[in-house]
């Protein structure tokens, strides 16, 4: 059943985009740069690495992506050989890496397939280098050594995630367009509820962060999209737990935080905050919530190529500091960095306090916050793809402190 919702979200597209491409050509680079036998990468459908280098959206079971100068093979596991072949194979791009899928020996340990895989593009020469991620899992490690190569980690495959290319941005695009929605859902709950001494009431019964968080997720569902369990609502003193999932009433006058990173269906995050209160009568809640529209306004004026990006958290927090908002990593003030990045990990690089500079296609989210854990929270975030002379907010959502009622 369709609810209504506020004002100003976006219009979403029936049909999800296709699946990006990966290139698998700047693994090839480091594997030759690095004079090294090959690229291994372990792990199952839940590993982002592995879901970026293969697109493979298989099961709970570990397998590996290897890597060489110009070849690449997906170990599959069992039953999976048609999916595997049609998604790393048929998907892949015109890169100049000759891809196929590996069927044999799927009872033997993914860090034996990989060896093996290895050892036939290799041919007659003698096992050396391999090139890993730093998060394979050790028994694949031990395998990998026990047949004589020396492991070496890499940061070639976070390098590859860090510039989205435009199939990437398109699926980010969408499911950022359906977390707008999914707040406007929660905007217009908080509207239409009514005041009833501590308790707002919502359709008779007393409003909890739960019971926001299930509308939230149900109209993202709508357009087949999932939560991930990332559906964050904080009301009053929750509100200033960055990380909230528990069930708190929700009180007339208090900061309600809603933080939604819901998962698309090739892996790609969304990412939005707002912040809203229910007949407020200004005092911390309003002033905290001035001083941080102002540090998101700031910030994203300093978002561009070439930027560095701490440059852009120095500013945010300069902002309120401006304010009279303390900036540190206790529990009080401005607690986080102004943003990370964002594509099939929900945080990965850039950091936003990092001394690099920005380039095209990098994804961050822009995020300052003011908490105080005796009264409340205040965050506005919203999800950006750096340009050439700037960026492009991957959906629009209007920031407001009181929350508007459907039309």
């Amino acid at each position: 059943m369709t609810r209504p919702l506020a004002p100003g979200a976006p219009e979403v597209a029936a049909d999800h985009p296709d699946a990006p491409e990966t290139d698998l050509q700047p693994i090839a680079d480091a594997v030759e740069n690095a004079g090294a036998a090959g690229f291994v990468a372990v792990g199952d459908r839940f590993a982002d690495d592995l879901r970026y280098l293969s697109r493979f959206g298989g099961p709970d079971r570990d397998y590996a992506v290897v890597v060489t100068s110009d070849r690449a093979a997906l170990t599959v596991p069992g039953l999976f050989d048609e999916q595997a072949h049609r998604e790393f194979v048929d998907g892949a791009p015109d890169d100049g890496i000759a891809r196929e899928v590996r069927t044999e020996n799927q009872g033997e340990p993914v860090g034996v397939r990989a060896a093996a895989a290895l050892e036939d593009y290799a041919g007659d020469e003698d096992p050396s280098v391999v090139l890993t991620p730093a998060s394979i899992p050790h028994d694949a490690a031990l395998y990998l050594e026990e047949a004589g190569y020396e492991l070496e980690s890499t940061t070639a495959v976070a390098d590859a995630r860090l510039r989205k290319r435009e199939a990437e941005l398109a699926c980010l695009r969408r499911v950022q367009a359906v977390t707008c929605r999914g707040m406007a859902r929660a905007e217009a709950v908080l509207a239409t509820a009514e005041p009833d001494g501590d308790d707002l009431l919502y359709e008779g019964d007393p409003l909890t962060t739960e019971r926001l968080r299930r509308e939230v997720d149900a109209e993202m569902a709508r357009h087949g999209i999932r939560s991930a369990g990332n559906t964050v609502i904080g009301a009053g003193q929750t509100a200033a737990d960055l990380h909230y999932t528990g069930i708190d009433h929700i009180s007339p006058g208090e900061t309600v935080l809603l933080d939604i990173s819901p998962r698309g269906p090739h892996g790609y995050y969304g990412d939005l905050t707002r912040t809203f209160a229910v007949g407020s009568d200004g005092g911390w809640e309003r002033r905290a919530f001035v001083a941080v529209e102002q540090a998101h306004e700031t910030a994203l004026e300093h978002v561009e190529a070439g930027a560095t990006a701490g440059t852009v958290h120095e500013e945010a927090a300069a902002e309120l500091t401006a304010h009279g908002f303390r900036i540190d990593l206790s529990e009080l003030g401005f607690t986080h960095g102004v943003g990370h990045g964002v594509g099939v990990s929900l945080h990965e690089g850039p950091s936003l306090r990092a001394d690099t500079p920005l380039e095209p296609g990098n994804v961050v989210t822009i995020e300052p916050g003011v908490y105080d854990p005796d009264t409340g929270g205040v965050r506005i975030e919203d999800l950006v793809a750096v340009t050439e002379h700037g960026y492009e907010r991957l959906a629009t959502y209007p920031v407001r402190f009181t929350p508007v009622a459907p039309e």
